[in-house]
């Protein structure tokens, strides 16, 4: 089953860049994964939501962590969330 990653970063956030690294590379081993990429700087509603928590890596719609990523956590979840 194809799942996604949703990396919620904001502009000139080391955390954010040091994720996205992270999350790019353990996305990058299976192809039943895609990652999708926004900013708080450009939507107010994710603002409003994760403003204090970025980065923020939801998998299907869900939270799988904030702050900082954990590779293998994530690569945990990304194979039960493909099952």
């Amino acid at each position: 089953m194809p799942a996604t990653v949703t990396l919620v970063t904001r502009e000139g956030c080391h955390l954010c860049d040091a994720a996205r690294e992270i999350v790019t590379a353990v996305v990058a081993e299976t192809d039943a994964v895609t990652l999708v990429e926004l900013s708080i700087d450009d939507d107010p509603q994710l603002a409003a939501r994760y403003a204090e928590e970025i980065p923020v890596v939801l998998i299907n719609d869900r939270v799988h962590n904030i702050w900082r990523v954990n590779a293998d956590r994530l690569r945990d979840a990304l194979q039960e969330a493909t099952k």
